[in-house]
């Protein structure tokens, strides 16, 4: 039977699954057929696993002995699944989309990994992202840019553009990626998919290679609300390995709607410059739409929110100088020959590292020397802490608050590639949620119609729309998209 790869979902696929209308390994051939089809154009795959058949075998033995016995068997087994570049896979290369890291072999599987590998799920390959995660737009891979499977001349967002544009164009069921700034959240808007970052210590980060510490998070990305769901509960967890994680009765349960969660909105920061007319037009309907589902809204104020990405990009900078300094040409990684041990240091990140790393680093190590690490560090965090205030206040009086995910949709490949303070402001919306550790999930909520390259045919590109929930409480924002999409 010809698979529905469309508009399959996560519990579709378990229900064929358990019924036999399609084994794994068929659901599995048929995504890679749609990989071999669109991926040289896309390029959303670094690398297609060659054992992806040999995984959906195993899945398929489990499955048929759960049904020889009456059982059920895990929901995600069977379910192709794929997975940014920095996450590692135990065997499997895991290059972070660089040149540093090109041949790089996991020892070890990402705590992540080790759940998904327990429940069956089938990973089909690598997908690609900005190098080091390190980007808006995905253009900054060492391995090429992906490009959007909407429109080919446009990016997909970054930095998990890679998963993202699969999930969009048919070549996966569901997606890793990791948000550091927004990079789960963007992606997913401009390619018309869902994406969740979670709380900040609710999934570990043990085997996610680290770009900035306090703000990296791994979360899903997939076509439904409810596939987001099933994910992130299957991988969300403390993790002894990992110091940074939470329980799940860290953060007590706080419902202020008595029926539905009440909806704030930061009329005021809306207010800024430079949102396309169409994403104000489409946060404004999405308002009303929330209206009409018998929300209540309320205007609500983030005085500090002005500050929050030149905050954002300071302590970003900071941590990357930091974070980077591990790749020195000794350890691991790729290796150049100088003349002296230290022109070896030099020869071999001036070869590794991309125009966008360097960038950080250099810009990380001047707000962290001698005369500035008080005027822009120290300060950038006395500020964050103000903006956590911010929200946590705003969450007094309402339990979601709202806005445009991007401030517009997907740009043309190389349109702010010499501009990366224009690229930087793609993420005005998105970096607030990792200042302040709070979950936040990019929604579809429109389109907005253009003319591609030729003049001739209109493309469609998606615009996302952002809610931001309180620490700890995904299943606010899960049963309001769900409300929002129409998800039973």
């Amino acid at each position: 039977m010809k698979i529905d790869l469309k508009n399959l979902t996560i519990q579709k696929a378990h229900e064929s699954l358990k019924k036999g209308d399609f084994t794994a390994v068929e659901l599995t051939q048929a995504y890679l057929d749609e990989i071999a089809s669109k991926n040289k154009d896309i390029n959303a795959y670094l690398e297609v696993f060659a054992d992806a058949i040999e995984q959906a075998k195993v899945a398929d033995k489990t499955i048929g002995e759960a049904r020889s016995v009456k059982k059920d068997f895990p929901l995600l087994c069977g379910i192709p699944c794929g997975i940014k570049d920095n996450i590692l896979i135990q065997g499997r290369i895991a290059s972070s989309a660089s040149k540093m890291l090109e041949d790089y072999q996991a020892t070890y599987d990402a705590t992540v990994i080790k759940k998904l590998k327990e429940q069956g799920v089938i990973f089909i390959g690598r997908t690609n992202m900005d190098e080091f995660a390190m980007g808006g737009s995905t253009e900054n891979s060492a391995f090429g840019p992906t490009k959007n499977p909407h429109d080919l001349t446009r990016i997909p967002g970054g930095t998990s553009g890679g998963s993202a544009a699969a999930v969009a164009a048919n070549m996966t069921l569901i997606a890793l990626g990791s948000d550091t700034g927004g990079s789960i959240r963007q992606p997913a808007a401009m390619c018309g998919v869902v994406g969740l970052k979670p709380t900040y210590g609710s999934i570990s980060r043990y085997g996610l290679m680290a770009a900035v510490s306090s703000f990296d998070q791994i979360g899903p990305i997939t076509k439904s609300v409810t596939d987001a769901e099933i994910l992130f509960e299957s991988i969300k967890g403390q993790d002894i390995i990992d110091g940074t994680t939470i329980g799940s009765n860290t953060y007590p349960e706080k419902r202020l709607g008595k029926s539905k969660p009440i909806v704030g909105i930061p009329r005021s920061f809306l207010n800024i410059g430079g949102i396309d007319p169409t994403v104000k037009k489409a946060f404004d309907d999405a308002e009303n739409k929330f209206r009409s589902l018998g929300y209540e809204i309320k205007d609500i104020e983030l005085p500090n929110n002005n500050h929050a990405l030149p905050v954002y990009y300071i302590l970003n900078f900071a941590e990357i100088s930091s974070n980077m300094a591990r790749f020195d040409g000794v350890k691991y990684g790729l290796h150049k020959d100088g003349k002296t041990v230290i022109e070896d240091y030099f020869e071999t990140r001036r070869a590794g590292f991309g125009k966008e790393v360097i960038r950080r680093i250099l810009l990380g190590t001047y707000v962290l020397s001698s005369g500035y690490y008080d005027a822009y560090y120290n300060r950038a965090n006395a500020v964050r802490t103000m903006i956590t205030n911010d929200f946590l206040k705003a969450f007094e009086s309402v339990d979601i608050i709202i806005s445009p995910t991007a401030p517009s949709p997907a740009f043309k490949i190389g349109e702010k590639a010499n501009d990366p303070v224009a690229m930087y402001l793609e993420d005005i919306f998105t970096v607030t949620a990792n200042l302040t550790g709070l979950p936040a999930m990019s929604i579809p909520c429109g389109v907005k119609m253009e003319k591609n390259n030729d003049g001739k045919k209109e493309v469609s590109l998606p615009i996302g729309l952002q809610l931001t929930a309180r620490h700890g409480d995904e299943k606010t924002l899960f049963s309001a998209g769900k409300d929002f999409l129409g998800e039973k």
